[in-house]
Protein backbone atom coordinates (compact mmCIF):
# COMPACT_ATOMS: atom_id res chain seq x y z
CA UNK A 1 0.00 0.00 0.00
CA UNK A 2 1.72 3.48 -1.02
CA UNK A 3 2.32 6.20 1.85
CA UNK A 4 -0.31 8.99 2.49
CA UNK A 5 1.69 11.79 1.41
CA UNK A 6 1.35 15.28 2.98
CA UNK A 7 2.31 18.39 2.29
CA UNK A 8 4.76 19.87 4.70
CA UNK A 9 3.92 22.18 7.70
CA UNK A 10 4.75 25.26 7.02
CA UNK A 11 6.33 27.99 9.82
CA UNK A 12 6.11 30.75 9.46
CA UNK A 13 8.01 33.70 11.38
CA UNK A 14 6.03 37.06 11.85
CA UNK A 15 8.32 39.40 11.21
CA UNK A 16 9.65 38.15 7.77
CA UNK A 17 6.05 37.71 6.71
CA UNK A 18 5.06 41.07 7.36
CA UNK A 19 8.60 42.53 5.07
CA UNK A 20 6.76 39.71 2.77
CA UNK A 21 3.68 41.93 2.85
CA UNK A 22 5.20 45.33 2.59
CA UNK A 23 7.30 43.49 -0.72
CA UNK A 24 4.35 41.94 -2.67
CA UNK A 25 1.72 44.87 -1.57
CA UNK A 26 2.59 47.56 -4.18
CA UNK A 27 3.36 45.12 -6.87
CA UNK A 28 -0.33 43.81 -6.65
CA UNK A 29 -1.63 46.65 -5.81
CA UNK A 30 -0.01 48.14 -9.56
CA UNK A 31 -1.13 44.84 -11.28
CA UNK A 32 -4.94 44.80 -9.70
CA UNK A 33 -5.88 48.26 -9.69
CA UNK A 34 -9.78 47.52 -9.71
CA UNK A 35 -9.49 44.82 -7.29
CA UNK A 36 -12.52 45.05 -5.18
CA UNK A 37 -15.72 42.52 -4.91
CA UNK A 38 -17.27 40.81 -7.88
CA UNK A 39 -20.46 40.88 -6.23
CA UNK A 40 -22.69 43.70 -7.34
CA UNK A 41 -24.81 45.79 -5.05
CA UNK A 42 -26.51 49.42 -4.26
CA UNK A 43 -26.35 48.81 -0.24
CA UNK A 44 -25.56 46.90 2.80
CA UNK A 45 -28.43 44.91 2.75
CA UNK A 46 -27.83 43.83 -0.86
CA UNK A 47 -24.35 42.99 -0.46
CA UNK A 48 -25.51 41.20 2.91
CA UNK A 49 -28.01 39.37 0.66
CA UNK A 50 -25.39 38.63 -2.06
CA UNK A 51 -22.83 37.37 0.56
CA UNK A 52 -25.07 34.90 1.40
CA UNK A 53 -25.96 33.40 -1.39
CA UNK A 54 -22.00 33.48 -3.02
CA UNK A 55 -21.12 30.36 -0.31
CA UNK A 56 -20.69 27.56 -2.14
CA UNK A 57 -21.57 29.41 -5.68
CA UNK A 58 -19.67 31.61 -8.17
CA UNK A 59 -19.86 35.54 -7.85
CA UNK A 60 -21.04 35.34 -11.40
CA UNK A 61 -23.99 33.06 -10.86
CA UNK A 62 -25.24 35.33 -8.24
CA UNK A 63 -24.98 38.51 -9.93
CA UNK A 64 -27.09 36.88 -12.89
CA UNK A 65 -29.71 36.04 -10.31
CA UNK A 66 -29.87 39.35 -7.83
CA UNK A 67 -31.23 42.21 -10.07
CA UNK A 68 -34.10 40.84 -10.30
CA UNK A 69 -34.09 39.11 -6.29
CA UNK A 70 -33.56 43.16 -5.55
CA UNK A 71 -36.23 43.70 -7.88
CA UNK A 72 -38.69 42.03 -6.15
CA UNK A 73 -37.11 42.29 -2.36
CA UNK A 74 -36.67 45.88 -1.85
CA UNK A 75 -36.16 45.61 2.09
CA UNK A 76 -35.27 43.80 4.82
CA UNK A 77 -39.10 43.57 5.71
CA UNK A 78 -39.49 41.86 2.05
CA UNK A 79 -37.00 39.38 2.78
CA UNK A 80 -38.58 39.05 6.22
CA UNK A 81 -42.59 38.14 5.32
CA UNK A 82 -41.44 36.20 2.05
CA UNK A 83 -42.50 32.86 1.85
CA UNK A 84 -39.48 30.41 2.93
CA UNK A 85 -40.66 28.67 -0.28
CA UNK A 86 -40.94 31.19 -2.48
CA UNK A 87 -37.59 32.61 -1.36
CA UNK A 88 -35.91 28.84 -2.41
CA UNK A 89 -38.06 29.43 -5.64
CA UNK A 90 -36.20 32.44 -6.36
CA UNK A 91 -32.72 31.40 -5.34
CA UNK A 92 -32.65 27.60 -5.99
CA UNK A 93 -29.65 27.76 -9.02
CA UNK A 94 -27.22 29.29 -6.11
CA UNK A 95 -27.20 25.95 -4.35
CA UNK A 96 -28.01 25.08 -1.16
CA UNK A 97 -31.19 27.05 -1.02
CA UNK A 98 -32.82 25.94 1.28
CA UNK A 99 -29.99 26.75 4.00
CA UNK A 100 -29.71 29.85 2.71
CA UNK A 101 -33.70 31.10 2.23
CA UNK A 102 -33.52 29.69 5.87
CA UNK A 103 -30.62 32.38 6.51
CA UNK A 104 -31.78 35.47 4.41
CA UNK A 105 -35.44 35.15 5.78
CA UNK A 106 -33.84 34.96 9.88
CA UNK A 107 -31.14 37.71 8.94
CA UNK A 108 -33.79 40.31 7.60
CA UNK A 109 -36.03 39.13 10.44
CA UNK A 110 -33.25 40.62 13.06
CA UNK A 111 -32.37 43.32 11.21
CA UNK A 112 -36.38 44.41 11.50
CA UNK A 113 -36.21 43.25 15.57
CA UNK A 114 -32.95 44.14 16.61
CA UNK A 115 -31.63 47.19 14.58
CA UNK A 116 -34.41 49.38 13.48
CA UNK A 117 -34.43 47.94 9.56
CA UNK A 118 -30.88 48.88 8.91
CA UNK A 119 -27.91 46.56 8.54
CA UNK A 120 -25.39 47.04 11.35
CA UNK A 121 -22.20 48.30 10.98
CA UNK A 122 -20.02 46.28 13.64
CA UNK A 123 -18.78 42.96 13.61
CA UNK A 124 -20.67 42.22 16.81
CA UNK A 125 -23.56 43.02 15.69
CA UNK A 126 -23.80 41.24 12.50
CA UNK A 127 -22.70 38.35 13.72
CA UNK A 128 -26.00 38.49 15.98
CA UNK A 129 -27.56 37.67 12.14
CA UNK A 130 -28.67 34.13 10.88
CA UNK A 131 -26.31 32.83 8.77
CA UNK A 132 -23.85 35.66 8.82
CA UNK A 133 -20.09 34.27 10.07
CA UNK A 134 -17.25 36.73 10.22
CA UNK A 135 -15.83 36.48 6.61
CA UNK A 136 -19.64 37.74 5.71
CA UNK A 137 -19.28 40.57 8.32
CA UNK A 138 -16.28 41.12 7.02
CA UNK A 139 -16.89 41.19 3.13
CA UNK A 140 -20.25 43.60 4.12
CA UNK A 141 -17.73 46.10 6.84
CA UNK A 142 -15.48 46.46 4.24
CA UNK A 143 -17.41 46.87 1.07
CA UNK A 144 -20.70 48.16 1.56
CA UNK A 145 -19.51 50.06 5.14
CA UNK A 146 -15.67 51.59 4.01
CA UNK A 147 -14.32 49.98 7.27
CA UNK A 148 -10.61 47.77 6.80
CA UNK A 149 -11.97 44.15 7.04
CA UNK A 150 -10.10 40.67 5.65
CA UNK A 151 -12.69 38.47 3.95
CA UNK A 152 -11.22 34.80 4.22
CA UNK A 153 -12.24 33.21 1.24
CA UNK A 154 -10.69 29.97 0.09
CA UNK A 155 -8.19 31.91 -2.47
CA UNK A 156 -6.83 33.96 0.60
CA UNK A 157 -6.44 31.12 2.40
CA UNK A 158 -4.45 29.23 -0.27
CA UNK A 159 -2.97 32.34 -0.76
CA UNK A 160 -1.63 33.26 2.40
CA UNK A 161 -0.36 29.78 3.15
CA UNK A 162 1.88 29.53 0.04
CA UNK A 163 3.19 33.02 0.37
CA UNK A 164 3.99 32.06 4.21
CA UNK A 165 2.11 34.94 5.44
CA UNK A 166 0.22 32.21 8.07
CA UNK A 167 0.08 28.40 9.31
CA UNK A 168 -3.43 28.63 9.56
CA UNK A 169 -5.73 27.44 6.81
CA UNK A 170 -8.62 28.15 9.33
CA UNK A 171 -10.44 31.39 8.02
CA UNK A 172 -11.00 33.03 11.37
CA UNK A 173 -7.03 31.94 12.77
CA UNK A 174 -6.33 33.34 9.15
CA UNK A 175 -8.09 36.64 9.69
CA UNK A 176 -5.88 37.45 13.04
CA UNK A 177 -2.73 36.13 11.41
CA UNK A 178 -3.29 38.47 8.42
CA UNK A 179 -4.71 41.78 10.72
CA UNK A 180 -1.19 41.60 12.61
CA UNK A 181 1.24 41.90 9.85
CA UNK A 182 -1.25 43.66 7.14
CA UNK A 183 -1.41 47.74 7.73
CA UNK A 184 -4.87 48.26 8.78
CA UNK A 185 -5.76 50.45 6.35
CA UNK A 186 -5.02 47.80 3.58
CA UNK A 187 -7.36 45.30 5.05
CA UNK A 188 -10.11 45.02 2.74
CA UNK A 189 -8.35 45.63 -0.09
CA UNK A 190 -5.12 43.52 0.72
CA UNK A 191 -7.85 40.18 0.51
CA UNK A 192 -9.21 41.50 -2.78
CA UNK A 193 -5.61 41.61 -4.08
CA UNK A 194 -4.83 38.19 -2.85
CA UNK A 195 -8.45 36.83 -4.61
CA UNK A 196 -7.64 38.74 -7.89
CA UNK A 197 -3.66 36.77 -7.64
CA UNK A 198 -5.11 33.31 -6.79
CA UNK A 199 -7.75 33.80 -9.76
CA UNK A 200 -5.45 34.88 -12.14
CA UNK A 201 -2.12 33.22 -11.76
CA UNK A 202 -2.34 31.00 -7.71
CA UNK A 203 -4.56 28.91 -9.43
CA UNK A 204 -5.50 25.66 -7.08
CA UNK A 205 -4.49 23.03 -8.90
CA UNK A 206 -1.61 24.25 -11.35
CA UNK A 207 -0.51 27.51 -10.33
CA UNK A 208 1.60 29.43 -12.74
CA UNK A 209 4.78 30.40 -11.16
CA UNK A 210 6.81 31.00 -13.87
CA UNK A 211 4.99 33.69 -15.01
CA UNK A 212 4.13 34.98 -11.44
CA UNK A 213 4.99 38.73 -10.67
CA UNK A 214 5.74 37.95 -7.30
CA UNK A 215 6.85 34.20 -7.17
CA UNK A 216 10.40 35.51 -5.94
CA UNK A 217 8.74 36.37 -2.57
CA UNK A 218 6.93 33.20 -2.10
CA UNK A 219 8.14 30.26 -0.58
CA UNK A 220 5.75 28.31 -2.48
CA UNK A 221 7.04 28.83 -5.84
CA UNK A 222 10.54 27.57 -4.59
CA UNK A 223 9.38 24.82 -2.88
CA UNK A 224 6.16 22.93 -4.12
CA UNK A 225 5.68 20.72 -1.08
CA UNK A 226 3.73 23.66 0.17
CA UNK A 227 1.40 23.54 -2.60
Amino acid sequence: MAKKTTAKKIKVDKAEAAERVKKIWPRLNKIYPQAKTALRFKNPLELLIATILSAQCTDVRVNMITPDLFKKYKSAEDWARADIKEIESDIRSTGFYHNKAISINRACAGIIEQFGGKVPDTMEELLQLRGVGRKTANVVLGNAFGKPAIACDTHVIRLSRRLGLSENSDAVKLEFDLAEIVPESNWTTFSHLLIFHGRKYCRARKPDCENCPISKYCPAAKNPALW
